[in-house]
């Protein structure tokens, strides 16, 4: 793989989204309206994006040898972006979404061979040649240790969107990627999860204390506010538009955040991007559907 912008690292799932009239209750029933099956995976959909918007761009996984991996390995060399991906017997993992008329959504992920990916799969001189290696999360806590390891020997920037594990540990677990981060992503209940209940302002401020030198935090409607070391901050409005599906919401915004950094953007600006790359997004269903290529944006940004 040659030299790239952006390398990607996470788990790699084949999701299958259900539009439904409400997210059900336990005991409920509650009919189905369509259901999409598409690649996922939070890491890879901001690769994806990036892709669109013409940055070159790499990625590292693990997927299985089942239909579900070829159609993934399908996808990422139809969207442009080069591959490091070892093929591992066993299960693709999988993401179960439940999606509702305002765009909610409920997610239940199934590992499968991502819980396999350790440093030896990964080509440290290949990911130490990018601008920057974006991570997101996997299930098993082994994959985060790696992640640490490899946050620890990484010389490119590090980018990193926690995602769930935000949910599944502390703050401390999380210190050893936060610490050496350039840019965390992180959503309100993200934050607010790991930080324990602090306004978002005085949460994100934790972060920059513990290491990381840019810090963003989606705000669903509202938009986002980013911050960084230097003790700049912004909160900016979201574009307006139809909410179909909040899915990718997140990584579409990283994508936009990261392509304005490439292009030495401020902080500020890379925001507005972000938050314009992730309201198309939210306008079909899915991850990817809806991501915009860089002759789209580049007439609204």
């Amino acid at each position: 793989m040659s030299k790239k912008d952006v390398i990607g690292l996470g788990a790699l799932n084949y999701d299958v989204l259900y539009a439904v009239e409400r997210i059900a209750r336990g005991g409920e029933e509650v009919g189905i309206l369509d259901v999409q099956k598409v690649p996922g995976g939070s890491a890879a959909n901001t690769i994806v994006a990036l892709s669109r918007l013409g940055v070159e761009v790499g990625f590292v996984g693990m997927v299985g040898t089942d239909e579900e991996g070829e159609l993934i390995l399908e996808d990422l060399r139809k969207e442009g972006v080069e591959t490091q991906i070892r093929i591992e017997e066993g299960y693709t993992g999988a993401a179960i979404g439940f999606v509702d008329a305002q765009g909610e959504r409920a997610l239940y992920i199934y590992p499968g061979v991502n819980n396999r990916l350790c440093m030896d799969d990964i080509d440290r001189e290949l990911v130490n040649t990018a601008s920057f290696l974006h991570m997101s999360s996997f299930v098993n806590k082994e994959q985060l240790e790696m992640q640490r390891e490899l946050a620890k020997r990484v010389k490119s920037k590090l980018s990193f969107s926690p995602g769930m594990l935000c949910f599944k540990y502390e703050l401390e677990d999380l210190i050893a990627v936060i610490e050496r981060s350039e840019v965390v992503f992180l959503s309100l209940d993200e934050l607010t999860s790991v930080v324990q209940g602090k306004k978002y302002e005085k949460g994100a401020e934790a972060l920059l204390n513990i290491g990381a030198q840019i810090v963003c935090v989606t705000l669903g409607a509202r938009g986002c506010y980013v911050t960084n070391a230097a003790g700049e901050s912004h909160v900016i409005a979201a574009y307006p538009t139809d909410v179909v599906d909040t899915t990718g919401a997140g990584d579409a915004f990283a994508a936009g955040f990261l392509y304005g950094l490439l292009h030495e953007k401020s902080i500020q600006e890379s925001g507005k991007i972000g938050n314009s790359v992730a309201s198309f997004c939210i306008r079909e269903y899915g991850a990817r559907k809806g991501l915009p290529f860089k002759r789209v944006l580049e007439k609204i940004v």
